[in-house]
C-alpha cells in the first residue's frame, strides 16, 4: 500500500518511539529556548510546583516532532526500496489543542504516537487535508502532552512543483 492521501484509514495509529529525557538535555534545551528556573536548576526547581526539575513543555512535543520527522523518513525510504514512490511531505496548517497534562522529569520516559482522526479533500489540487491526535504517554501509563495536529497530504497522481 502507497502512503499516498487516498489510502490512509482514518483510526490508524502510528507509535513513533519513546524517548528517555536526562537532566543535562532538559537544562539544555531550556538553556536555549525556554530558560525558566525549574527548567534549569533542581534546587529552584525543588521550591516551584513541579517540586524537581521539570523538561519544558516545548521540549516534550519538540520530541514529537523529531519522532514524527524521523518516523515519516523511515516509510519514505522503505516505499523508495520497494521500487514505490513515496508522497511529497506537505506544510502544516497549524495545531490546536496542545495540552501539557503533567511534568516530565529526568529519568522519565515517553512513549509518541500519532493517530489519524480525520481526512478531507482540499480545494489546494492535488492535496488532502489530514488531522491527527498526538500524545505523549510517560512511563506510568499517564498522558504528559497531547495536541491535534493538521497536515496537507499528497494525493496519487499530484503534478510535483
Amino acid at each position: 500500500m502507497s502512503d499516498f492521501f487516498e489510502d490512509l484509514r482514518v483510526g490508524t495509529r502510528l507509535d513513533l518511539g519513546s524517548h528517555t529525557f536526562t537532566a543535562d538535555e532538559i537544562v539544555g534545551f531550556a538553556q536555549r529556548y525556554d530558560p525558566q528556573p525549574f527548567h534549569l536548576d533542581d534546587a529552584a526547581a525543588a521550591q516551584s510546583h513541579f517540586g524537581r526539575l521539570a523538561a519544558s513543555g516545548w521540549h516534550t512535543v519538540a520530541v514529537w516532532m523529531r519522532l514524527y520527522v524521523t518516523s515519516r523518513q523511515a516509510t519514505m525510504a522503505a516505499l523508495a526500496a520497494r521500487g514505490e514512490t513515496p508522497s511529497r511531505p506537505g506544510p502544516s496548517p497549524g495545531f490546536r489543542s496542545l495540552k501539557w497534562r503533567r511534568p516530565v522529569h529526568a529519568g522519565d520516559t515517553i512513549s509518541y504516537a500519532s493517530t489519524l482522526t480525520a481526512k478531507h479533500a482540499s480545494s489546494t489540487a492535488g492535496w488532502g487535508l489530514v488531522f491527527h491526535h498526538n500524545t505523549g504517554i510517560n512511563q506510568d501509563g499517564h498522558t504528559v502532552c497531547e495536541f491535534d495536529g493538521s497536515v496537507f497530504w499528497e494525493c496519487r497522481g499530484a503534478v510535483p512543483a
